[in-house]
Order: structure tokens, then C-alpha cells, then sequence
């Protein structure tokens, strides 16, 4: 899909001519659109296939006139079992245009298209890729509160009762936070390619808003580990905890398999074809069973005192 946009009063409106666009908003294209897109900007097929490439790392080059950004972003994933995954997101500045390429569709075009106050020229190229960056920052920031929320979720449901779907449901949160841990990390070079990338020097206003974007992303990956850390640890609780309820199980299942043993031991000594105490008494039974019954409690009280039970 290619979606074309130009500036209106500061906002991003829609076009149907690509001489008037000076944004295209690219999701998943094919191999014709991608053609398509090289002959309508001008831009060359091999930035265009590096930035379609998903599994694409951050980095920054330039080429000619046109200067190819790669970031990685988080995005939802409702058909897969892992909720969140981070993708490759082109984007493509040249003079007068700017392309973005992505897999899938990401939130960081919606921030783009409801903001009010969006201005580009060639000039002002890297302040609105920074910008773009600090989106791009704040939206992991937005994932990583989603992810801890649903952790805490699904950790009041493990008090409650602890079901299988619940212990995979954290474990896919834990994945989900490795991979934007990783995604993170490998931005950390990328930020003095940018200060150098430009064919001037950076303005002083620009120079903080690339450092606000270096701390931004700082925080997101020392969260990201934070709360890796804790899912990790909460895991090797569950296992623990799943552990010891095992144990108690087996002890009570043992304790009552004993108890219910000493009866059955009474009776089998009773039922012999020999001489036995009481055979001859009219209360033969009911001493049996009067042994069987104190048997068996002198087994519950020594595993009682033993806390078997």
C-alpha cells in the first residue's frame, strides 16, 4: 500500500498526484509498487528493498541526495502469539520528499497525522527526522506500560489460580521484552551517524533535541531490562511455587496411601488359616476393626507432628 500526503497548514492531507506529494506512507508493498515508487521519486530500488527488509538493523546512510534511516519499531501483532514485535521502519529523506517503509502499519504514522504543526524542506530535514525519533522513543515507552500492565494482569490472576495459559501468557511477555530489549541496544550507535549525516552542522536547538532523543531511548531500554528482570524473576517464582505445591501433592497422597495401608494390613493378618487372637471371642470383629480404627489414627498423628498434612 502507498499512501501519498502533502502539507496543509501544517498538517498531513491526502493527494492523488505524486508531483504534489511530498510524503508517501508506504505498508507492505509489493514488488510493482515498489517499481512504481522508484520511478515516481526518483529514489533508487536498492534503499527502497533495504528499507522493506524486516529484520533490517538500525542505521543511517546517505546516498547521493537521499539519506536512508532505519529504526526499529514496536509493533501490535494480533494474529501471532507474541503480542508486540519490533520491525524494520525506513525512511527515506531527500530534498523535497520523505518516504517511510515499513511491514506492517505502526502508530508512528498516527502521531504523525493528527499532529498540527508538521514543517519540512531540506534545511529542516533533520529536525524532522529527530522528531520522528522521538516518536519513535515514546512509543516505546507507551509499549513497555502496556506490557507491564498486562504483566501485572495476568500475575493477579496466577494468585488466584494458576492455569497453564496464564504461565505461556507471561512467557510471551518476557519475549516480547528481549526483543525490544535487543531492538533498543541497537540503536545505540546510530545517534552519532545522525550528528554527522547532514551536509551542515547541527543548530544548537537540534544538538538538544537529538541528546532528549539519545536519554529517551536510554530510559526505554534501562525499562525494557527492568522489567525483564522482574518477569524473569517472577517466572522462576512460578516454577517454584508450581514445585512445591507438587511436593505437598505427593506427600499428602503418600500419607493417605500409608493410612489407608495399616486397615488393610489388620485385615490381611486376620484373614490367615492359623490360630489368632480373639478368634474364638463373639467380638472378634469388632476387635478388628476397633485396631484397624487405632491404627489408622496413630498413623494420622504421627504425620500430623511430621506436618505431612
Amino acid at each position: 500500500m502507498i499512501e501519498m500526503l502533502a502539507l496543509d497548514h501544517g498538517r498531513l492531507i491526502s493527494v492523488d498526484s505524486g508531483d504534489r506529494a511530498q510524503f508517501f506512507r508506504v505498508v507492505a508493498p509489493s514488488e510493482p509498487e515498489l517499481l512504481n515508487l522508484a520511478l515516481l521519486t526518483g529514489t533508487s530500488s536498492e534503499l527502497l528493498s533495504a528499507a522493506c527488509d524486516p529484520d533490517e538493523r538500525p542505521r543511517f546512510e546517505a546516498e547521493d541526495e537521499a539519506r536512508l534511516l532505519v529504526l526499529r519499531v514496536p509493533c501490535d501483532l494480533q494474529e501471532s502469539s507474541t503480542p508486540v514485535k519490533t520491525v524494520a521502519f525506513g525512511v527515506i529523506v531527500t530534498r523535497t520528499q520523505v518516504i517511510t517503509v515499513c511491514s506492517r502499519d505502526s502508530d508512528v504514522w498516527t502521531s504523525l497525522i493528527n499532529s498540527r504543526s508538521i514543517s519540512y524542506s531540506d534545511q529542516a530535514a533533520p529536525s524532522f527526522v529527530f522528531h520522528l525519533c522521538m516518536r519513535v522513543a515514546r512509543l516505546y515507552l507507551a509499549k513497555l506500560n502496556w506490557i507491564k500492565t498486562q504483566a501485572d494482569k495476568v500475575e493477579q490472576g496466577i494468585h488466584k489460580s494458576m492455569r497453564n495459559d496464564m504461565l505461556i501468557h507471561l512467557l510471551e511477555l518476557e519475549k516480547c521484552l528481549v526483543d525490544i530489549t535487543t531492538s533498543l541496544r541497537a540503536h545505540d550507535p546510530l545517534w552519532d551517524r545522525l550528528r554527522r549525516g547532514w551536509q551542515r552542522e547541527l543548530s544548537e536547538q537540534e544538538e538538544e533535541l537529538l541528546e532528549d532523543i539519545r536519554i529517551e531511548f536510554k530510559q526505554a531500554r534501562d525499562l525494557a531490562e527492568i522489567h525483564s528482570g522482574i518477569l524473569s524473576g517472577m517466572m522462576d517464582a512460578f516454577a517454584s511455587i508450581i514445585s512445591n505445591n507438587l511436593n505437598v501433592v505427593m506427600k499428602l497422597l503418600t500419607s493417605i496411601t500409608i493410612i489407608m495401608m495399616l486397615p488393610t494390613l489388620v485385615a490381611s493378618v486376620y484373614g490367615m488359616n492359623v490360630k489368632l487372637p480373639f478368634q474364638d471371642s463373639q467380638h472378634a470383629f469388632l476387635i478388628t476393626m476397633l485396631l484397624s480404627f487405632v491404627a489408622s489414627l496413630l498413623g494420622v498423628c504421627v504425620f500430623w507432628r511430621k506436618r505431612f498434612f
